[in-house]
């Protein structure tokens, strides 16, 4: 039986957005270890059978020499587990797991880049000085015969070949983890006020402020609820303080719904669905919203245009402009039959590209890949 550890920087990482494939994997006969930091998703992934293992990881260090403990614990990890084959995700795991699996002797490794993120996007500084020094781990880090690197979009893929990060022999196309199109789908739209909805981490860099001021301008002229659905981040350096987000909250300009296990009701109970982030991969919140039916409004950035055709399921808009962010959710609170034909299609759009189901099946062709990369 071949071993499989899913690793990731959370275990919200690994029940929200790997459970899918490690239950597919399961179901194929792999033995599947789920690997990472604790938190309150550990025990739900132990009552469903997987064996999850602890790895002591601060995800808020940016200094990767200081988190050297972290690689060799992994190491050991993976010695002790025996195991065949090693699929990371997030960055720090996809660094130091790459390396842990050398020094553990795993000789097939996965690693699932899930966007470019602080370190390759941001224009600060700080993020400046870090690509210098996180650009020549990346290439030893990738770069083994029997290690394949997937990517969630295009531009990312092209981004990590041009800076000569990683060979394009080694690199794979998968768009997102997928959604299970049983468990999200469409709804009737409730009555009332109509609800824009914005789920996920509330950071600064997926655009939370950008919508908050996008809300501002709607009340002016239009009735609308505006709910976050999530919550901080505390390991995450743009992490929004639950102050700032209450004050939005007694300003009357935002609901805060906080945290939610039943993400399927929240998508039915609202009217639109909005990413205004910075930078994703593909965002895995546009992917069920569109299966569950909803119009979408996006940021112009590649993992959105991954899942949202602009006039067809939903809308495009510049990252960090408010203005338009509001125009275009303006356009879909006053026009219900607009939303409900873009609704029908980003539905089409998921189980034509994106259901979980095709996304295991090519992650696990993947796996074969470099298996058989070792069998020679």
């Amino acid at each position: 039986m071949i071993k499989v550890a899913l690793t990731a920087n959370t275990d919200w990482y690994l029940y929200n957005f790997r459970l899918s494939l490690a239950t597919y994997l399961r179901e194929k006969g792999f033995d599947v270890t789920l690997v990472s930091p604790t938190g309150r998703y550990a025990p739900q992934l132990d009552e469903m059978g997987f064996r999850w293992i602890q790895w002591e990881l601060s995800r808020r260090s940016t200094m990767p020499w200081k988190e050297v403990p972290a690689l060799f614990s992994l190491a050991a990890i993976y010695r002790h587990e025996q195991i065949d084959l090693a699929h990371h995700h997030t960055i720090k795991p996809v660094l130091y797991g790459s390396i842990a699996a050398r020094l553990a002797g795993v000789r097939s490794v996965v690693n699932s880049i899930t966007g470019r993120g602080y370190v390759f996007l941001s224009n600060e500084k700080k993020a400046a000085f870090l690509r210098k020094i996180v650009k020549p781990i990346y290439r030893f880090a990738l770069n083994a015969r029997s290690y394949a690197t997937i990517f969630e979009n295009e531009d990312d893929k092209e981004y990590f070949i041009e800076e000569a990060l990683i060979p394009p022999e080694r690199t794979w196309l998968i768009s997102g983890v997928g959604v299970d199109p049983e468990r999200f789908f469409p709804a009737t739209e409730m009555d009332g006020v109509p609800v824009v909805l914005l789920p996920g981490r509330l950071l600064w860099d997926k655009g939370v402020g950008v919508l908050v001021e996008a809300a501002r301008l709607l009340h002016q002229t239009i009735k609308v609820r505006v709910a976050l659905v999530g919550e901080p981040d505390p390991g995450n350096p743009t992490s929004i303080p639950e102050s700032v987000i209450n004050s939005w909250v007694q300003e009357g300009v935002v609901e805060w719904w906080g945290w939610k296990p039943n993400m399927n009701e929240i998508y039915q109970a609202s009217h639109i669905v909005v990413s205004p982030s910075m930078y994703e991969g593909v965002p895995t919140t546009l992917l069920e919203a569109a299966a569950s039916g909803r119009a979408i409004v996006a940021t112009d950035i590649p993992g959105c245009r991954v899942v949202v055709a602009n006039g067809v399921n939903g809308l495009i808009v510049p990252p960090n402009d408010p203005e338009e962010m509001a125009n275009a959710l303006k356009q879909l609170i006053s026009d219900s039959g607009l939303r409900q034909r873009m609704g029908a299609a980003g539905r089409q759009i998921v189980l034509e590209k994106f259901t979980s189901s095709s996304v295991n099946e090519a992650t696990l062709s993947v796996y074969y890949s470099v298996l058989e990369q070792n069998s020679h």
